[in-house]
């Protein structure tokens, strides 16, 4: 894998994974809301959140999904693949400042068709906080 390329769809196995760690602060939520509208206030306003069953701020559900994003895209598979579907569950919340783990493993490779199949999950604290499945489109080896 080059910096401007990725794996090339021969060069994948199965059960192959990649991860990224990053600690969520207060500031990337604020410019995510920023970045994406969504200034729900469950993510903003620590004084509404006291009121909600969470007790406090959350994360939104959908940077973990940009922290899925981020290993597709710079590590498995890289760049180049082109990400074509993605099925989420988000199944405990992610607060500000914990630090989320996400992962992503290959479960299938298509190679006629150029589609890999990833299980996607992001954790905390070693707890499974988002679960999903991604495809991807992954360029064959140029032939030389």
């Amino acid at each position: 894998m080059s910096h401007n390329q990725g794996y090339y769809l021969e060069d994948l196995t199965l059960d192959m994974q990649a991860s990224i760690e990053k600690t969520i602060t207060a500031a990337d939520v604020q410019m995510f809301a920023s970045l994406s509208g969504d200034n729900n206030p469950i993510h903003l306003d620590e004084e509404y959140a006291k009121t909600t069953s969470f007790g406090r701020c959350i994360v939104h559900g959908m940077f973990s999904a940009a922290l899925i994003s981020a290993v597709a895209g710079t590590k498995l598979p890289g760049p180049g693949g082109v990400y074509l579907s993605q099925e989420l569950k988000f199944r405990k919340p992610i607060f500000i400042d914990d630090t989320a783990v996400a992962t992503l493993t290959i479960t299938d490779i298509n190679a006629r068709r150029g589609r890999v199949t990833m299980s996607t999950q992001v954790h905390v604290e070693g707890k499974l906080v988002v679960s999903g499945e991604a495809i991807y489109m992954v360029g064959k080896r140029p032939v030389a």
